[in-house]
């Protein structure tokens, strides 16, 4: 496992609000001061909120929230609650008569694990804004992880459980994290070793299979059409500008691209956020590449902290962590 968690970077809180009857969840993560924003989605079947505020030409330059939701386009709702209790603590966007928090937000497809009509909303946004802690550490089967599956090309009795990961790659005074909720469509590899760690499993014979390979057979995909996403948070305490953070979250996909095949599919609404708290000034092509990396860590980790549920097996009862 990696070490580290996005509220390593000072400023950043992180909260979570899980429903264990439906399978979902969500997780917050808040720059109470407000952190420079950047997003860049990668994949064809995205579901998100308030992303064209991180265009350069768009007068706001700061975001305070970010929600990583399940419950698909319903879990947008979810940023609401964080909205309410964001200005309730007087946080956000001067706007005379109140501040406007700048809260945006992506969703993952999750309503066929649990109780789908038990999705994040307005309530489950508020308790988890309102639980945000820089002390959170948890990782798996929590907030927006808890309905994280992936290798779904054969359908949902062959997917396997993933979820909620993050971790801090430091250099000096640079910190640059990332937190990622993994419910691709493809399989997951370690990145260092390019081993499988999760994705389409066998369950009659108990092995993994590949997800590549039994696209080429087919001739074509089948299976949870538009219902997959890893969707994630860069985080980091270099002084970025819109432009910056954007290319940050661009790089930030290569360490999807090491870590999951296949990966950015018509079948994904693979997206990625940056939050740059602006203490310390880097280089943004050295920020650029940590972000892949720490990215590539974090979904190893939602895979190594998931836990089996509801008849779909983790890594943890599959393989042995080395």
């Amino acid at each position: 496992m990696y070490s580290g968690y996005i509220t390593d970077i000072d400023g950043i809180e992180v909260g979570h609000s899980t429903s264990e009857e439906g399978m979902t969840g969500c997780t917050v993560i808040i720059c109470e001061k407000g952190a420079t924003g950047g997003v860049d989605v990668r994949g064809s079947a995205p579901g998100t909120r308030e992303t064209d505020l991180f265009r350069p030409d768009k007068l706001v330059d700061r975001v305070h929230g970010i929600v990583l939701s399940g419950g698909s386009a319903f879990g947008l709702d979810a940023s609401s609650g964080v909205m309410k209790y964001l200005e309730e603590e007087n946080i956000g966007f001067d706007v005379g008569v109140t501040r406007v928090p700048i809260v945006s937000s992506a969703v993952i497809f999750d309503l066929n694990i649990g109780d789908y009509r038990i999705r994040p909303d307005f309530s489950m946004g508020y308790d988890a804004a309102r639980s945000a802690s820089k002390d959170e550490n948890r990782q798996g089967n929590i907030g927006c992880g808890m309905g994280a599956t992936v290798g779904k090309i054969m359908g949902p009795k062959n997917a396997m459980k993933s979820g909620l990961g993050s971790a801090t790659i430091e250099l000096g005074k640079l910190k640059v994290s990332a937190i990622v909720a993994v419910n691709s469509f493809g399989d997951i590899y370690e990145y260092r070793d390019n081993r499988q760690i999760a994705g389409v499993y066998d369950y009659e014979k108990k092995k993994m299979l590949n997800t590549y390979e039994i696209m080429k057979n087919q001739g074509r995909v089948s299976g949870f059409s538009m219902k997959n996403t890893t969707i994630g948070v860069i985080a980091t305490n270099a002084i970025l500008d819109k432009s910056q953070a954007n290319k940050i979250s661009q790089m930030a996909h290569n360490g999807f691209a090491r870590s999951i095949n296949p990966i950015h599919t018509m079948l994904d609404g693979d997206t990625i956020f940056t939050m740059g708290t602006n203490r310390i000034e880097a280089d943004i092509n050295l920020v650029g590449t940590m972000a892949a990396e720490v990215m590539s860590q974090a979904i190893s980790n939602g895979i190594f902290h998931a836990e089996s549920s509801r008849g779909l097996l983790s890594f943890q009862d599959v393989c042995q962590i080395s």
